[in-house]
């Protein structure tokens, strides 16, 4: 049976900056010209793939003083305008804001809420240090808008239906009407819920969102996928659903556990290796910065990975192809979350010892060397990473749960796997079987 095959190749152009000479020099601030890939669709087979020729694309750019964040007094870095990201969606397009101290600047939210009404959907662990920032930023000089707020527990195993109706309780109460705005105040779960919330709720409310980690800032906020958990799989039940606008505030990263700083850094290191080769490099050589939490690092990477999902989004939305590619590591990390039990390892953890499952597999085919194998699992474990699953999954876990992943296409499974020098990928079901069952063999249990 034909299987549809994404290849994905990624050729990047980067100009230089006067300006910014000086941190180029330290490998900090490469300037970030990226050329993106020309879809194509191809009739043989049914299948769609992505021709090698390139186009180059031009994102919004980050001005020097933006992306080295130097310390300033914090009126004065309130004045400071963010650096936007588009993503280009016809008339649904929306900005993603990105800077330092956005929360007080109260016209970029107020901009993007229609009515009079906005209800905030936050978590325990977020709203003792954000919503009353949040509800300022929104009323501020706007006396005719109102804000309810929902508070719901913090964690993987909460995204789920029970813990969803308790948005859907608030807003009835409170009768918000079709004219209300939803606004995400945390990370990928808050974000995830109430999107799919604003997309059900009177049958669609305008939403935005502000993500409070990296995992949320440079990934699951961008795009629209909206969605809870079922316990036989990670995000089954969702829906696409665009949000009004995207305010990154990366002072919210100062309040950010560790670990969970280390968990959103595997979806920045998936965008180097599935289609940009220099922002790998690049990574490899500030991964300790970005640990550490230097400022200038932290805009620059998420400004980055914005410019990445913006641009795949823009050509992919509903996922039909391209889009897929972005799941590097996420079939093996779902297994990993669903069967080790939500909440148990972060997202971003899981998706860590995935995509070394998956770079492992596209080793056993031919398809890469041995070198890119050494890199991944280097820079994963600089990252303070785990580069292998938890020791209770089994063979037999891992395919029942990827049997019902959501890249399943007529009973085949297909993966996002690594093909050619880095940056470059495939979206296939058209593999040697024989090497996913020696993956699996590899890093689990029979």
């Amino acid at each position: 049976m034909a299987a549809n095959t994404i290849a994905l190749s990624i050729s990047s152009n980067l100009a230089a900056s006067k300006h910014l000479n000086s941190l180029q020099t330290r490998g900090l601030i490469p300037p970030p010209t990226i050329s993106f890939p020309l879809a194509s669709a191809k009739s043989k087979a049914g299948d769609l793939s992505l021709s090698s020729t390139t186009v180059s694309r031009s994102p919004v750019r980050a001005s020097a003083s933006q992306l080295i964040n130097e310390p300033v007094h914090d009126k004065q870095r309130s004045m400071n305008s963010p650096t936007v990201v588009q993503v280009d969606l016809g008339n649904r397009s929306y900005p993603i804001y990105i800077g330092a101290g956005l929360l007080d600047q109260s016209e970029l939210l107020q901009r993007h809420v229609h009515g009079k009404r906005v209800l905030v959907v936050t978590n325990e662990r977020v709203a003792p240090l954000y919503l009353d920032r949040t509800i300022d930023a929104l009323t501020r000089g706007n006396p005719n808008v109102t804000v309810e707020s929902v508070i719901l527990p913090d964690g993987e195993k909460y995204k789920d239906m029970d813990t969803l109706m308790k948005v859907f309780d608030k807003a009835i109460e409170s009768r918000l009407d079709r004219r209300c705005t939803f606004v995400a105040l945390g990370g990928g779960v808050i974000g995830d819920m109430c999107g799919y919330a604003a997309a059900s709720y009177l049958r669609g409310v305008n939403f935005i969102q502000i993500p409070t980690t990296v995992m949320a800032q440079v990934d699951s906020s961008v795009g629209g996928k909206t969605g809870i958990n079922h316990r036989l799989g990670k995000n089954l039940i969702g829906a696409f659903y665009q949000p009004q606008c995207v305010l990154v505030d990366t002072d919210t990263l100062n309040t950010l556990p560790d670990r969970e700083m280390a968990s959103g850094l595997a979806e920045v290191i998936k965008y180097g290796l599935i289609r940009d080769a220099e922002f790998f490099e690049w990574q490899e050589k500030n991964i300790e910065a970005l640990l550490a939490r230097d400022p200038a690092a932290l805009a620059y990477a998420i400004k980055r990975s914005c410019e990445n999902k913006a641009d795949v989004v823009s050509q992919d939305e509903k996922e039909s192809g391209l889009r897929a590619t972005l799941n590097l590591g996420h079939t093996f990390g779902h297994a990993i979350e669903t069967g080790f039990g939500y909440g148990e390892w972060l997202h971003g953890e899981a998706v860590a010892a995935g995509t070394v499952m998956a770079v492992d597999m596209s080793y056993r085919l031919g398809w890469i060397d041995e070198s890119i194998v050494e890199r991944v699992n280097n820079i994963l474990k600089r990252a303070k990473l785990p580069t292998t699953p938890p020791e209770s999954m089994t063979v037999s876990m891992f395919k029942s749960i990827m049997a019902v992943d959501k890249k399943v296409a007529d009973g085949l499974l297909r993966l996002i796997l690594l093909k050619g020098p880095l940056g470059n990928c495939v979206f296939t079901g058209d593999y040697d079987r024989e090497a996913l069952d020696a993956t699996l063999r590899a890093f689990s249990k029979c």
